[in-house]
Parts: structure tokens; C-alpha cells; sequence
């Protein structure tokens, strides 16, 4: 099993929704389930076993979830598979699911049950053939990058003005601002949220200069624990954290300083938990979205480290996935952000010049983030890795970072 969660935004940049995609097989090591006639299990939906893998739960309650079905799979027993209310579930069809009598009874049976319904991958030219099916959705994506979608919302706000639409596969800020200008777009998909800026001459914000030199100080290997503490200090939302972490695992100690409290965790707890609680902090006037894929990267590779047989650099390739959006945080190329981190060669050579021993494992989270299998797959034939495995790694990484904002 493999799974993925892509997010979407709405104009001001709150994930409002995750696209939930996940395939079972290793279409590489066998080339008979390529054949959409044999396709394995093609009736189950891999999608709802991740959601009954992870929990409900471990997804914000606000948010929708959209569910891949396919042509075969929307005649299976959805319900019996679907574990999660139905009204946080939104079905998403593509042009596989044609506009025929017997796809369109089953899709108001399933309107009927409580899901909510979108389709995506039309052209301009499947708009008037699909309107038994358009009539009936909740959701229309539309992809920036195949059709000039302003001139489909206006065909769509004309005639069909319940239809929320999204503006999918958006490559930049740029376009993003833009669109969001236009207006007319319920929500916004694509990877403009983590796109690197190229803004030589900013400023980096004195607080999070402070957290950056607190972050170089844990990352020595040795660091003296007086130093951190010292750092802790001049930033008062990082001591009351630090006191209430302390607090939940000596409840009848009392503190007496902050240098006795980061003794109290100890060099290892401490670095743990300046390295999570400091990317929260540097993300803050960023889209949640932004300090999720930076610890969820971190996590990631960690978990993955022993697959790629590097277990001895586990905690290196933390901070590797950690710092693999920086350029993105401080608003910097990402040489420039990595001139103010203390980071290894190695770390350096794998973000900056796309090379070195790291550079297959950031290579494979990249790929394994944006649904890409067939890359996805490519590496796990070349490095005899078990589908298993990956996504065991990915669901632990996907309950640390829930277990972190508990």
C-alpha cells in the first residue's frame, strides 16, 4: 500500500480539504496488474483502508476528504468500506466515469447516501456530454494547466451556480494571487504552496534569527545544555513551552530556572523538542500547510533512513527533510537560508546542488508526496524496498506529527 495527502487551500490559505490518493501494488514487479482488465483487487478503494489505518481522527474535523474512485470501484459496496461519516467524504470521479444511464444512476444512489460528489480531468469539449453528471457534483477541478479556466468558470457560474469550483494543478504564487484576485474559486490545488522564492536582498525577522541560532546550537553534536538554555530565555511563548513539557514528566519537582528545566529534559529530549517546537515557531506567519510538510519531510525521512540503509544517519536526515523548504520559511534561495544554518555537507549537497548520498531519499519523498508511483516504485525496484515498509514509515510519521499538536 502506498498513500499520499495533497492539500487544498481556500483564498487565505486554510487547507480546507486533503486529496486522499493511494494504490496497493507495485505495478513494477508485475506487469499484469497494468492491464485495466486485471487490475488487482479493482473493486476495493485503497483510499478508505489509509483513513481506517490512520484514524478519522488524525485528519483536522473540519476538513473534507477526497476520495479517487474509478470506474469499476464507484459500482463496488462503498459502504460497506466507508468507515468515516459520509458527509466528510467527497467522491472524486474522473473522465473514466462517462455520462451513460448506468453511471448516472449510481452516482445519485451514492448523492443519496450523504457523499459529496466532484470530477475532474474534463476538457472544455466533455462540458456539454457530461451535464447529467455535472448537475449532480458538489465539485468541478478544473486544471490550470490544460484549459484556460477562466473562461470555464464562467460557462460553469452560468450553468451549473451551485457547483463549487477548484482551481487545480497551480504552479506558482503568482498564479495563485492571481486567480485569487479573479475570484470565483471555492478552493486551490497544486504545489505553488511550497515553490522556492528567489528573494536575495530579504530581511530575516530578529525573532527568528534567534530561532535559527537557537536551532545551530542543538544541532552540534555535544551542545552544552546552558547555551540553549540561555536562547530558551529570550523568547517567552518558547519558555512557557518548555516549563509545560517539563512539568508533564516531573510533576513533583519543582523549577527552579530555565537552565534547570532544559536539564530536567536532558540534551537528547531537548534537541527533539527545540527542533520541532522552533519550525513551528519559523513557520508561523506561513500557511499550516508549510510547517506540516516541513515536519512530516523530517519525520519521513527518518523513518525511511533504514530502508536506504542509512540508519547511522537518521537523525541527520531529520534535519535534512526539516530543512528542505527553508528557502521557503526565511523567504531566501536556498543557499543563502543555508548560509544561516549550521548543516552538514552532505544536507548542503542534497538541497542546494541536488547531489550526494541524500539526494535518492529526498529524490523518493518528493516523488512518494505528489502521488508520482511509477518514480515512487522505480526506487523501490532499484533499492529492493517492500511497498510495506514505505507506508508503515509514512502512517508513523503521519501520527507523530498528530501527536505532537495533542
Amino acid at each position: 500500500m502506498l498513500a499520499t495527502l495533497i492539500p487544498l487551500f481556500d483564498r487565505d490559505m486554510k487547507v480546507k480539504a486533503y486529496s486522499l490518493y493511494g494504490q496497493k501494488k507495485n505495478f513494477l514487479l508485475d506487469v499484469r496488474y497494468l492491464g485495466t482488465a486485471t487490475q488487482y483487487d479493482a473493486v476495493n478503494i485503497p483510499s478508505f483502508e489509509v483513513i481506517d489505518s490512520l484514524g478519522i481522527d488524525t485528519l483536522p474535523e473540519d476538513v473534507e476528504i477526497f476520495i479517487p474512485i474509478t470506474n469499476i470501484s464507484i459500482f463496488s459496496d462503498i459502504n460497506e468500506q466507508c468507515h468515516a461519516p459520509h458527509n466528510r467524504i467527497v467522491l472524486l470521479m474522473d473522465n473514466s466515469i462517462t455520462p451513460t444511464e448506468g453511471y448516472v444512476k449510481r452516482i445519485k444512489e451514492l448523492k443519496a447516501d450523504g457523499y459529496r460528489l466532484a470530477v475532474r480531468k474534463l476538457g472544455v469539449q466533455d462540458f456539454e456530454p457530461y451535464k447529467d453528471i455535472l448537475s449532480l457534483v458538489d465539485y468541478v477541478i478544473l486544471n490550470h494547466q490544460k484549459i484556460v479556466i477562466s473562461k470555464a468558470k464562467i460557462y460553469f457560474k452560468a450553468q451549473y451556480p451551485g457547483v463549487s469550483l477548484v482551481a487545480g494543478n497551480l504552479q506558482s504564487q503568482e498564479i495563485f494571487e492571481a486567480l485569487k484576485e479573479e475570484g470565483g474559486y471555492e478552493y486551490f490545488e497544486g504545489e505553488f504552496y511550497r515553490m522556492p522564492v528567489n528573494k536575495g536582498d530579504t530581511e530575516v525577522a530578529p525573532l527568528k534569527l534567534n530561532y535559527i541560532e537557537l536551532l545551530n546550537v542543538v544541532n552540534d553534536s555535544n551542545f552544552d545544555l546552558t547555551d540553549a538554555a540561555d536562547v530558551i530565555g529570550r523568547d517567552t511563548a518558547l519558555v512557557m513551552s518548555l516549563l509545560e513539557i517539563v512539568n508533564r514528566m516531573a510533576r513533583n519537582s519543582e523549577i527552579t530556572s530555565i537552565r534547570h528545566a532544559a536539564a530536567m529534559l536532558g540534551q537528547k529530549e531537548l534537541r527533539k523538542w527545540i527542533t520541532t517546537a522552533i519550525t513551528k515557531e519559523l513557520c508561523a506567519d506561513k500557511p499550516s500547510e508549510v510547517s506540516r510538510l516541513s515536519l512530516l519531510r523530517a519525520k519521513f525521512a527518518e523513518e525511511l533512513a533504514p530502508l536506504f540503509e542509512m540508519s547511522m544517519q537518521s537523525q541527520e536526515l531529520f534535519l535534512m527533510g526539516l530543512f528542505s523548504i527553508i528557502d521557503l520559511i526565511l523567504e531566501k534561495p536556498m543557499d543563502e537560508a543555508l548560509d544561516l544554518m549550521n548543516v552538514s555537507k552532505n544536507i548542503r549537497a542534497a538541497l542546494v546542488d541536488h547531489t550526494g548520498p541524500y539526494i535518492k531519499l529526498l529524490t523518493f519523498i518528493e516523488a512518494y508526496e505528489a502521488g508520482n508511483w511509477q518514480e515512487v516504485s522505480r526506487i523501490m525496484v532499484l533499492d529492493s524496498i517492500a511497498m510495506d515498509d514505505v507506508y508503515k514509515a509514512y502512517i508513523n510519521s503521519l501520527e507523530w506529527y498528530r501527536d505532537l499538536f495533542k
